[in-house]
């Protein structure tokens, strides 16, 4: 272990990491963007990164995984051979066209699997019997979400499935279901107040131009000047999620702050709408989430939303003024309307403010509401 850096075993929303601190240094900054998973947490101030057998020997933790069968086959694969692996997976992906997302997703899960199997077994050779204790001991000791658990699983999927070309896998072991959650959305008082936050007229571009047109964040840093049809009051979005295009609404309030936008500030975008330091590149999507973030701080908004909250309240607010949800539907790019009828949900809550016809029975002016308890004379006590 390197000296002046603090290693420590910490559990951050609900998952294990390992928070690596140092002081303030370039160089070993630099080396923990390479660390596959790293991030940095604001709230610890320390470099997070996963918990893992690979991770715990490198800053000197004990590997806690106990063995998955009491066969010992004596078997151990080498580094260099689980690096090739991982290449076959990268290769295997792009050759089917998946997104960089899921490239790097399914690496960083492999990665764990294989650290892990292959301390006592031939990855290729293992059976499924023996993934499945495996899969059961990660679901038992790890503070796993429904979600990571889904992906490691689909991972190793992948890699027997898809790479090596083995049979359909089908775990016994049930998968755990995601919660039904209801998207989050903000009220308009509340979009309001975020709006009239920012003063910097690039960050409010962003954030008005990502709720006007139900954007997903990459959808919004991504988009291009070109993109922007004025003569068709239209926004084309190209090769979003699924690889698919679609156009959508341009509001005239919108182009004409994207108008004031280009022209006022500088340095004036040139290919993206929203370039980020380096000219001609994209701004971050990272970025674009901290001006969310800071808008929320300066809103004095206290829900714990994210920037894709934009996207579910521009959906929420079409459907409550009576949008078809077939539409709405075709807005978001959605490939089932059963991703759309989650809106619905968010969209009656608004029946608990409709008043019982209870209400309307009685006379509002009565001075005293709960005289309609009092019992009428020809009722006697028992």
């Amino acid at each position: 272990m390197l000296k002046h850096i603090e290693y420590r075993l910490v559990k951050h929303r609900g998952q294990n990491k390992i928070a690596v601190r140092f002081p303030f240094n370039e160089e070993r900054n630099k080396k923990m963007v390479q660390v596959p998973g790293a991030k940095w947490s604001k709230t610890l101030h320390s470099w997070l990164i996963p918990d893992n057998n690979i991770n715990r020997e490198k800053c000197g933790f004990t590997p806690t995984y106990t063995e998955v069968s009491t066969e010992d086959t004596g078997h151990a694969e080498t580094g260099l051979s689980i690096r090739q692996k991982l290449q076959d997976v990268h290769q295997k992906i792009k050759l089917k066209g998946y997104s960089t997302s899921t490239n790097k997703n399914y690496c960083i899960h492999l990665k764990e699997y294989f650290a892990i199997v292959s301390c006592k077994y031939l990855i290729d050779d293992i059976t499924q019997s023996t993934i499945e204790k495996y899969l059961l001991w990660r679901l038992e000791k790890k503070a796993c979400s429904e979600s990571d658990m889904n992906n490691h699983i689909n991972a190793i999927k992948f890699y027997y499935e898809q790479v090596l070309g083995k049979e359909r896998m089908l775990f016994t072991l049930p998968r755990p279901k995601k919660p039904l959650q209801l998207p989050k959305v903000l009220s308009e008082a509340e979009l309001e107040r975020l709006f009239r936050a920012l003063s910097n007229i690039k960050h409010k571009a962003i954030l008005l131009t990502a709720f006007s047109c139900g954007l997903r964040i990459s959808e919004a840093v991504n988009l291009k000047i070109a993109d922007i049809d004025s003569d068709r009051m239209q926004v084309f979005i190209e090769r979003s999620k699924g690889k698919k295009d679609r156009y959508v609404m341009l509001s005239p309030l919108l182009l004409d702050i994207l108008r004031a936008y280009i022209k006022l500030y500088n340095p004036r975008p040139e290919k993206y709408l929203f370039e980020g330091m380096e000219k001609g590149k994209p701004i971050a999507v990272r970025t674009a989430q901290e001006i969310f973030t800071h808008a929320l701080a300066k809103a004095h908004i206290n829900k714990q939303v994210s920037f894709h909250c934009l996207r579910h309240s521009f959906a929420t607010h079409l459907l409550e003024k009576g949008v078809d949800i077939r539409y709405i539907k075709d807005l978001l790019g959605h490939f089932s309307i059963k991703t759309t009828e989650r809106y619905l949900h968010v969209a009656r809550e608004k029946l608990v403010f409709i008043s019982s016809p209870l209400d309307y029975l009685f006379n509002k002016g009565e001075e005293n509401p709960l005289a309609v308890l009092a019992q009428p004379d020809n009722i006697k006590s028992r």
